[in-house]
């Protein structure tokens, strides 16, 4: 007796590209995060510590706007990376309203320690390739790269 929402002998479509490489991006992304050096650190107070070690040294307002995050939340996200000795507030040269946030000695070796996991972790996997299946990843990442810039 077959019923009207049995659908177990008809075949699923094969996923999309778009499904693929989202999935595929997702999970290395995954697998990439549980290379943490330091658990205490959130994700949000590295992205932030990250943006700073990059673009150097900014006020609390430029650091919100390039995370994308409401001022009053960098405040909190600042406040922590203070805790953990890796950024400091100084007086900002021309606004006294304002403060400039950098990254310590210590919060550059964070940051370096966290990449260097991070990358080593993935650098086994792609020694475990051949030079075609490198070479052609290779060839991805630039795609990808270019993909993420538009």
């Amino acid at each position: 007796m077959r019923y009207a929402k049995d659908v177990s002998d008809v075949e699923e479509p094969e996923p999309s590209l778009a499904s693929r490489l989202r999935l595929a991006v997702v999970r290395l992304n995954r697998r990439l995060r549980a290379q943490r050096v330091d658990s205490s650190v959130t994700l949000t107070q590295i992205s932030a510590l990250s943006c700073l070690y990059n673009w150097g040294p900014l006020t609390p307002g430029e650091l919100a706007a390039k995370e994308g995050v409401q001022p009053p939340s960098m405040t909190r996200v600042i406040a922590a990376l203070e805790e953990h000795g890796f950024a400091t507030r100084r007086p900002h040269p021309t606004d006294g309203r304002q403060a400039i946030v950098e990254v310590t000695d210590e919060g550059r070796r964070f940051i370096r320690a966290e990449v260097c996991a991070r990358e080593r972790w993935l650098d086994q996997r792609l020694a475990a390739l051949d030079t075609e299946e490198r070479a052609v990843l290779t060839r991805a990442a630039e795609i990808i790269d270019r993909m993420a810039g538009q």
